[in-house]
């Protein structure tokens, strides 16, 4: 898994915007920034829909004041759910970013089988990246949303 002081490997993530599919990677989403980076179980999901975005939302002002050049919310799912799942919760604040095949987590070490229910997804966590380097990694414990949420990382900034 990894730990504070890692770097971020690389890796390309999708993201829908203005209608097209955009392939952006690790370099260019955190190299000589601030970003706060959160990841969920999937888009849609209970514990993600109706407390861990709008979380993040809710705060979003306040996180971004502290420095942040960005707040990226990561899911394995594709592009065209994460947009929907932004615009349905009015993130225009937080980048919704796909991980598409769980390639990210799986080189982070914080990903998850759950079967059936939708294969391989992301652990909950979040972490505050600077430069591509993690400062700081909140990982939840399976079934919990105690660590990872805005108030936490807020404090953390």
């Amino acid at each position: 898994m990894i730990e504070v002081g890692s770097t971020l490997p690389e890796a390309v993530f999708s993201i829908l915007q203005d209608g097209e599919i955009k392939n952006p990677n690790t370099g260019t989403l955190f190299s000589e920034k601030k970003v706060v980076l959160f990841a969920v179980p999937g888009a849609f999901t209970p514990t993600c829909s109706v407390s861990h975005l709008p979380g993040y939302i809710a705060l979003a002002d306040k996180i971004k004041a502290q420095g942040v050049d960005a707040i990226i919310c990561i899911a394995v799912n594709d592009a065209f759910v994460m947009d929907a799942w932004g615009k349905s919760q009015n993130a225009d604040e937080i980048m919704m970013l796909a991980d598409g095949n769980g390639t990210f987590a799986q080189l982070i070490g914080l990903d998850m089988d759950t079967d059936a229910f939708g294969g391989i997804r992301s652990i909950r966590y979040s972490m505050i990246v600077e430069d591509g380097v993690v400062r700081a990694l909140n990982v939840e414990d399976p079934g919990r949303f105690e660590v990872s949420d805005a108030e936490t990382i807020l404090k953390q900034l």
